[in-house]
């Protein structure tokens, strides 16, 4: 028999992979896991949400202080789990927004987990000296 320690997981991704985000969420809510994931995710996920219309966008980013908001979100949780699938012809892409919550995470000293290996971009560096757990799709390392 398996035990985890139950934690408090902010879920970090591009909104490209909600579907796959709330099926990752399942899986940590089944596991016992409190689970935090971006605003309008889930209406992404089920289609009930226009894409046409830029909800990562600049003015809707400032119009509702979401960097700031999912700041407090990190910094009221015990982890972070990067969701990373493919995006603009780059696997297991991390974009802007997703680096600077691992940034957060890191710096607020929260246990930090991707989902799956690094994406080969200019600032992989930077997120492996942030010491991030890889779990290459196991979500059973979560500790």
């Amino acid at each position: 028999m398996c035990y985890y320690f139950v934690m408090k997981i902010v879920i970090c991704c591009s909104m490209s992979t909600a579907k796959k985000v709330m099926e990752v969420r399942s899986k940590l809510i089944a596991m016992g896991h409190h689970v935090i994931i971006p605003k309008n995710i889930e209406k992404s996920a089920d289609g009930s949400l226009d894409m046409e219309k830029p909800h990562e966008s600049t003015q809707n980013k400032i119009q509702g202080d979401l960097i700031r908001g999912y700041y407090n979100e990190i910094k009221n949780a015990d982890a972070v789990l990067v969701v990373n699938e493919p995006k603009n012809n780059i696997a297991n892409y991390i974009g802007g927004t997703t680096l600077i919550e691992l940034a957060f995470a890191h710096i607020l000293c929260k246990d930090s987990y991707v989902l799956n290996s690094l994406p080969e971009v200019s600032y992989k560096d930077e997120i492996i000296a942030m010491q991030p757990i890889i779990l290459n799709g196991n979500l059973g390392k979560i500790k």
